[in-house]
């Protein structure tokens, strides 16, 4: 009899917290669906009106000031951004609900302006902050709030770029590498499917892209995708030092983060004009598309490295993620052809595999290749994710993400990412 109502009880708790979370996934996504939405359409016509109006790239460096002033006003000037986000996953830190006006008009403004930078990370903190307030508001306890936070970065991210199981997955996974926090598989699940529901319903579209020249899998191929995944982990370890070491000169040469952001955005304009293109500015989702569709200028991930360290360090917002893409798709499409692959299948590689070396997450990743180029090829892309994972070592972009275990050896290690 003792052993039933054991039973029962673990039974009962089981499906008291499943339709507790299945409430709070609820509501979190049909916020962050909202919200995300409107982040999109706001993105867009940043995006489009710096195309259409040129003269507004003179404007960064004024941006880039008043970015610098509504952090220091609002008292957030040491604001560590997606970092913090992950860190209080794992720790007592508690996010701003302060966090998710300021990265918005702040992405905004960035990518207004013509700043070369992302929107996922935005988006992540967007969701973790407003998620963290949800939380607070329900009285949740302290392990229960760690868990709505990842519900609200799944959401978001879901929301604003249409891949709802890579949202799930990445906000469980990037918190802590070698441990997925399956405790949040159901509310970061249905959050995120519920955030792109959401998002759909106002026209909001997935990303994917076409890509073709697919080989089978053979022994050419299979060689042909490691010498790329190995070349695009070593890229993605210079990528996270050229971002952390640009990050770290700014800070050290110019204290003020007014005139920080200024200098920045000095940089940026006379780098625009120097190089006489704009294809380093804002996301650069069409020169993604480009590389999709095989083609790409050989120097183009460089550049894209250097405009991206330059804007993010100097204390401009948005993200990491979309620059990832362009310097991963971009290097892909030259490299992958050099190899003998198909460039359009060489730039989906080298996205892919950028990707997880700079996050290290290659569970996410082989989900993100699913997600944005479809099944055929799965083989392949695993092994790219693979590759990468094991290749770029212990570098990240987030500096608050931890390595729990070794890549190499089944053992612990508990190491901050470079």
């Amino acid at each position: 009899m003792g052993h039933w109502k054991k039973s029962i009880r673990h039974i009962s708790n089981d499906l008291t917290a499943f339709l507790k979370w299945s409430a709070c996934a609820c509501v979190i996504g049909t916020i962050m669906g909202g919200l995300g939405a409107l982040f999109h359409i706001c993105m867009e016509f940043a995006n489009k009106s710096q195309l259409q109006y040129q003269w507004l790239l003179w404007l960064l460096p004024l941006g880039g000031a008043v970015i610098a002033l509504l952090y220091r006003v609002c008292g957030m000037e040491q604001d560590q951004g997606t970092n913090l986000v992950i860190t209080s996953v794992r720790s007592t830190e508690r996010i701003s609900i302060k966090t998710a006006p300021l990265i918005f008009v702040s992405t905004f403004l960035t990518h207004l302006l013509g700043g070369s930078s992302g929107r996922e990370g935005a988006a992540l903190q967007m969701g973790g902050s407003v998620a963290a307030q949800i939380g607070r508001w329900l009285h949740l306890d302290e392990k229960d709030e760690r868990v709505i936070i990842m519900c609200g970065m799944s959401a978001a991210f879901s929301a604003l770029f249409g891949a709802p199981m890579t949202a799930a997955i990445f906000s469980m996974e990037v918190i802590s590498v070698g441990v997925m926090y399956y405790a949040a598989i159901v509310p970061c699940v249905l959050a995120a499917v519920i955030g792109f529901s959401i998002a759909h319903a106002f026209g909001i579209s997935a990303t994917a892209f076409s890509i073709t020249g697919i080989p089978e899998v053979g022994i050419v191929s299979i060689g042909q995708v490691v010498v790329l995944a190995a070349l695009c982990a070593g890229i993605s370890v210079v990528f996270c030092k050229w971002m952390h070491f640009i990050g770290s000169w700014y800070h050290k040469l110019i204290p003020d983060s007014v005139l920080r952001a200024v200098v920045g955005g000095v940089l940026v304009v006379a780098l625009s004009y120097l190089f006489g293109t704009r294809d380093y500015n804002g996301a650069g989702m069409a020169v993604i598309e480009n590389a999709m569709n095989g083609w790409a200028r050989p120097e183009a991930f460089l550049l894209k490295m250097l405009f991206t360290a330059l804007t993010l360090g100097a204390g401009f917002k948005g993200g990491e993620i979309v620059p990832t893409f362009f310097v991963g798709a971009t290097f892909g499409c030259v490299a992958g052809e050099l190899l003998g692959l198909s460039p359009s299948f060489g730039a989906a590689i080298g996205l892919v595999a950028l990707f997880c070396g700079v996050v290290n997450c290659p569970v996410t990743s082989l989900i993100l290749s699913v997600e944005l180029f479809g099944d055929k090829g799965l083989l392949l892309f695993g092994i790219a994710c693979a590759v990468s994972y094991m290749l770029s070592g212990y570098y990240g972009l987030y500096s608050g993400q931890k390595i729990l275990y070794s890549k190499i050896k089944p053992e612990f290690v508990n190491w901050n990412s470079k």
